[in-house]
């Protein structure tokens, strides 16, 4: 058994004390207004609820614990959903370092990619990663959290060979989906620059194959046209220097878009361009008119969240208190059902300031929100609307920028839309990068639209 917060159990037999001196303590008061009345009201009032400090102990005992998240054994989860077939391929390979597009081909590849797994919840999805040679991450699953989590983990190092190996991914996309036997359409979605290293005949004839089996294939493109540097970077961030050859040379990588449109030529596949800011949604929509087939999938989650143990208990005890002093106990019943509605409908720092019309001291409450690790994209949101609000545009297109990175497509768009509003102001406000952010304000509205 393991505990979601493991240190109230350490608080767990001081409430358990405190709640037990507090009934204590309100018994002997009560007996001793009723001995104010009479001796007789007095000695009715000391044989009643004797039991109650003991009692209520025990249930703020068993509450505390409750809270503490007890989780234990294991359960079988059945999913059942009308599903697609399809396969991520994602290139690791060094050239995918580039930062000519933002934040790197690689982290703009996953963050599509995240948001694809959300908008595609239900199908069967599974994850290959592949440089030099092609691994199989994950395989067809509906469990969207795990392909998700290997998204997070992705990076050169997990490639082992060097350079990038498309043939490979291609005949392993054939293996993975040509295993399926169901009716729904099968589909491989290969996020790369371009840049293999093996011929393109070999390549070539592995989309053929795609073709052949009947896999649709669908490649995105990642990077520039132009030639740019690949940086290497610590693990801080900090650049350290950038990517060279056996012979000191500084390498050049550029988007082979003669290579991506052979492939999809010959697969009869689609070529997503890198210049398409929304990416996913251009592979959302060319998914949504596939087959789907009813699927079904059983998995065990392990460690099944048991809070309901200790409180069930705790209501139960407090149920059997009634038969002996029914008001206070269904006072604690009361108050054990109705204290997280309180928790949940008491307003948010930042929600109360913007209320009281103070934008300024809102945006910072949000922020803060945001250092404490609740709902971070929301946060950023709110941070960016009550800053831009208040008319501190840096702060404002600063969160916004975050809040633009979400996953939850209505977020997404919000968040765009202020940010190109925030440039917009910005680029009135300060003549001397006019030009530069006007031009980022369009660039988010257009995203924004998309």
């Amino acid at each position: 058994m393991t505990f979601d917060s493991p240190l109230l159990l350490f608080l767990a037999p001081l409430v358990a004390l405190a709640v037990g001196c507090g009934a204590w303590l309100c018994r002997g008061r009560r007996v001793r207004l009723a001995l104010r009345w009479s001796a007789s009201l007095g000695r009715l009032a000391r044989s009643q609820g004797r039991w109650a400090p003991l009692a209520l102990g025990v249930v703020g005992l068993l509450a505390t614990i409750g809270l503490a998240g007890p989780r234990a054994g294991r359960k079988a989860i059945t999913t059942e959903s009308r599903a697609l077939n399809l396969v991520f391929a994602f290139d690791i390979s060094r050239s995918m370092l580039a930062e000519d597009v933002e934040p790197s081909r690689l982290q703009r590849a996953a963050r599509e990619g995240r948001r694809l797994i959300q908008d595609l919840e239900g199908d069967r999805l599974g994850l290959i990663a592949f440089a030099g040679r092609s691994y199989i991450l994950a395989p067809l699953t509906v469990d969207g959290s795990a392909i998700r989590m290997y998204l997070d983990a992705l990076n050169p190092d997990l490639g082992g060979v060097g350079g990038s190996n498309l043939s490979a991914v291609l005949a392993q996309g054939v293996e993975l989906l040509g295993a399926t036997t169901d009716a729904a359409d099968r589909v491989l979605v290969v996020f790369t620059d371009g840049e293999a290293h093996d011929t393109l005949p070999a390549i070539v004839e592995q989309a053929e194959a795609l073709k052949d089996v009947g896999v649709r294939l669908i490649l995105v493109a990642e990077g520039r046209a132009t030639p740019t540097r690949i940086p290497v970077r610590d693990s801080t961030g900090n650049l350290v220097e950038y990517q060279q050859d056996g012979g000191g040379t500084v390498v050049q990588t550029e988007r082979r878009d003669d290579i991506l449109r052979a492939v999809a030529d010959a697969a009869e596949g689609t070529l997503v361009p890198s210049e398409v800011a929304d990416q996913a949604g251009a592979v959302r929509d060319l998914v949504a008119a596939m087959k789907r087939s009813p699927a079904s999938e059983t998995r065990t989650s392990d460690l099944v969240p048991r809070a309901w143990v200790p409180a069930l208990a705790a209501a139960l005890l407090l149920l059997g208190y009634t038969l002996v002093r029914p008001g206070p106990a269904l006072v604690g019943i009361a108050g054990l059902l109705l204290a997280g509605a309180a928790a949940a409908q008491r307003p948010a720092d930042g929600a109360r300031a913007l209320a009281a019309g103070d934008p300024a001291r809102a945006a910072a409450e949000f922020l803060e929100d945001v250092r404490g690790g609740s709902a971070r994209d929301t946060a950023f949101y709110n941070a960016g609307t009550a800053a831009l609000q208040a008319g501190r545009l840096e702060v404002a297109r600063g969160a916004l920028a975050e809040a633009s990175k979400s996953v939850d497509p209505a977020l997404r768009y919000r968040a765009l839309y202020n940010l190109g509003l925030a440039g917009l102001l910005a680029s009135q406000a300060d003549s001397s990068r006019r030009e530069e952010l006007l031009g980022d304000a369009v660039e988010r509205l257009r995203q924004a639209l998309l």
